[in-house]
């Protein structure tokens, strides 16, 4: 017996958290009854459905690795019929984004049908690194480095840099490019940092999380992980 939630995420339906979402929302059913309890458990033999749609449990596992451009979405659709991260992999199995990029924002992003895997790497315990590339306004002075190394507060929690880096400093124009890691998972927070110095980010890429990054891919390119790259991820639990 495992839990629906872990079984739809599990299944390709969606991630753990969407699923839970959607289980609330009473959109999924275990054999023609409507769940809405988090933490029901099915067995093998159980009929469940999502949407009027059964699930098909044996559908195989698969992992993209996206260089994403900016002006896409990280979703699976988007109601105002703008590109999104999905319509970029050709795949015949249902996928979705783990974590998101803002819509500006270019860089790595993973995408997967495994539901498990994604809740590893959202998870805060796992702290799971991830290293940006940020242009921001204006030169850095040593009280901003400091506040970096340091951490900066945001809503009441301290977000910790684990790694910060000044790759360049562009005079002419009064801006800075930066390294940043951190394992933060927050919306906007690398923005939301670098606000709090007074230095606006004006181009964001991520380019590391953990041990992946772009290697040699385009902008807009893909590819598919490895099982090794995957197993080595399931170990960041």
């Amino acid at each position: 017996m495992e839990r629906l939630q872990k079984v739809l995420g599990n299944s390709g339906i969606a991630s753990r958290r969407k699923a839970e979402e959607l289980i609330l929302n009473g959109k999924v059913m275990v054999n023609e009854n409507v769940v809405t309890e988090l933490g029901t458990k099915v067995s093998d033999k159980d009929i469940i459905t999502v949407d009027g749609k059964i699930i098909n449990r044996d559908t195989p596992k698969v992992y993209y690795l996206l260089y994403k451009p900016a002006k896409v979405i990280t979703s699976t659709n988007d109601e105002k019929g703008r590109k999104t991260v999905v319509d970029l992999i050709d795949t015949p199995y249902r996928i979705y984004p783990v974590g998101r990029l803002d819509y500006d924002t270019t860089g790595l992003l993973i995408l997967t049908n495994d539901g498990e895997l994604t809740n590893i790497l959202m998870h805060p315990k796992n702290e799971i690194s991830k290293t940006y590339l940020a242009k921001v306004s204006g030169l850095l002075n040593k009280d901003d480095i400091d506040r970096l190394k340091r951490g900066i507060t945001i809503d009441g929690r301290l977000v910790e840099t684990k790694n910060f880096k000044i790759r360049d400093k562009n005079f002419d124009n009064k801006t800075s490019i930066i390294e940043i890691s951190i394992i933060e998972g927050r919306n906007h927070i690398v923005k939301r940092i670098f606000s709090e110095i007074n230095h606006p980010v004006l181009k964001l890429k991520r380019t590391k999380i953990d041990f992946l990054n772009l290697d040699n891919l385009k902008i807009g390119e893909y590819r598919k992980l490895t099982i090794k790259e995957v197993k080595k991820l399931y170990s960041l639990k």
